[in-house]
């Protein structure tokens, strides 16, 4: 079989930020386009002895996904837990939740190990906070980091599903990582997202918001 070339001069292709590159149907044969799975940032909130880092807008049915990519979040109490809550058309961020919490440690002092379903961090139709993740050390190298996906935020007939992978180094000197999953258990849409610690203020640290074309 031929080997057939292209004639990069014959490409009718127009350089656009944040854009890939696809096959199209005309006789050029590419063009530049969005391609499923890229991610697009939609917002940045960055902590400074911050009570909480809120997503008021920008949540609406233009993605299907949202991601939510939390760095080096430092909180000013010790042992304190990281946790999220969303908001379902009104002002307060207090939306009904079930979710499911498991952890996984590595202490450095003795190297016990562990891998356990945690039933008291997790919440059953709860209008509370969803913890993300417990214990976060308040030292100056101590913090947590990970993703929270949001799925079809905008249903107005499924509940909305989430889930949460993060690491954090732990009050007691060890590493930390949750896996949290859940629903929102209403059928408004959810417009809003609140992160927050459970005691004390969220000392520094960024939390970018993606939308997932």
């Amino acid at each position: 079989m031929a080997l057939s070339k292209v004639n990069f001069n014959s490409m009718n292709i127009t350089p656009s930020a944040s854009k890939a590159i696809k096959f199209n149907s005309g006789n050029n044969g590419l063009e530049t386009g969005d391609l499923g799975g890229s991610l697009v940032l939609l917002s940045t909130q960055t902590a400074s002895s911050s009570a909480n880092l809120t997503f008021a807008s920008g949540i609406d049915s233009t993605y299907k996904e949202y991601q939510f990519h939390f760095t080096d979040i430092h909180p000013a109490t010790n042992d304190a837990n990281f946790q999220v809550n969303f908001r379902d058309g009104s002002t307060d961020y207090d939306a009904t939740k079930t979710t499911t919490f498991f952890r996984a440690y590595h202490t450095e002092a003795d190297d016990a190990t562990g891998l356990e379903y945690r039933a008291p961090n997790d919440v059953a139709q709860s209008t509370g906070a969803a913890t993300l993740n417990i214990g976060a050390g308040n030292e100056n190298d101590e913090c947590t980091s990970g993703i929270l996906h949001l799925f079809n935020p905008s249903s107005t007939t499924f509940t909305k599903h989430f889930m949460c992978d993060s690491n954090l180094y732990e009050g007691g000197n060890n590493s930390h990582r949750a896996l949290v999953a859940g629903y929102v258990n209403v059928t408004a849409a959810v417009d809003g997202v609140q992160f927050s610690f459970s005691s004390g203020n969220i000392d520094a640290g960024i939390i970018k918001m993606y939308g997932v074309l």
